[in-house]
């Protein structure tokens, strides 16, 4: 990604306390950009096909279709979005599940802090990133 474009994020958390927190700590980035939220995974599937990000970020446990099944549809549907999983699960089954699902990144929401931007960077790079606390190796 050439460094005069910025990236362009779609947040999508059932959770809007926790996406006003993510876009208060993504905005300190000058080369951020957040497109969009989404509330669930039906409208993280519109609003990624509408939008067309760089970067979704997304929960698991989402109302309508899980973070799972939108994830799925939306590589079907906008295959240059790199999904990043933003979640508090960190069983090593499901990080493994979704990384082979075609998911580049994984942040455990304790760890967002800290991991958020690394994982960015990393999927734009085109390399997976996957949070510090999980158990996959």
């Amino acid at each position: 990604m050439p460094s005069s474009s910025k990236c362009r994020i779609v947040l999508v958390d059932d959770f809007q306390p926790w996406r006003t927190w993510v876009c208060s700590i993504l905005q300190t980035q000058k080369a951020i950009q957040i497109v969009g939220q989404a509330a669930d995974g039906s409208e993280a599937v519109q609003k990624t096909e509408e939008l067309m990000p760089d970067v979704l970020l997304l929960d698991i446990g989402l109302p309508t279709l899980n973070g799972i099944d939108a994830a799925a549809r939306i590589k079907a549907s906008s295959p240059g979005t790199k999904i990043v999983f933003l979640t508090q699960d960190n069983d090593a089954d499901v990080v493994r599940a979704v990384l082979s699902n075609g998911a580049m990144g994984y942040v455990v929401k304790v760890d967002a802090g800290s991991e958020l931007f690394p994982a960015i960077e990393a999927v734009i790079a085109g390399k997976r990133f996957i949070s510090s606390s999980t158990a996959v190796i």
